[in-house]
């Protein structure tokens, strides 16, 4: 991850950081000006991660070339469904 592409090795960390089944459940967005955004179901699921942050942020920083400062969970865009 250290040879990934600047604003890249962030994105490419979060799975190992958070482990496979919070992987399994989120998804990293974008990352800019130290902000690592990532995408999760619901605002339960915010709530829960965003406790976990700063050590998620440390364990980032181990793997990725770019130092990341925080992370923005963003709960998904519910799609209306008709039926």
């Amino acid at each position: 991850m250290h040879r990934a592409p600047t604003g890249e090795s962030p994105l490419l960390a979060w799975p190992f950081a958070c482990g496979s089944a919070v992987a399994e459940r989120t998804r990293a967005l974008s990352f800019g000006d130290g902000i690592l955004r990532v995408e999760v179901a619901d605002a339960g699921w915010r709530r829960e991660l965003a406790s976990l942050a700063p050590r998620y942020v440390a364990l980032i920083n181990k793997y990725s070339a770019t130092s990341v400062t925080r992370i923005e969970f963003v709960v998904k865009a519910q799609t209306a469904k008709s039926g």
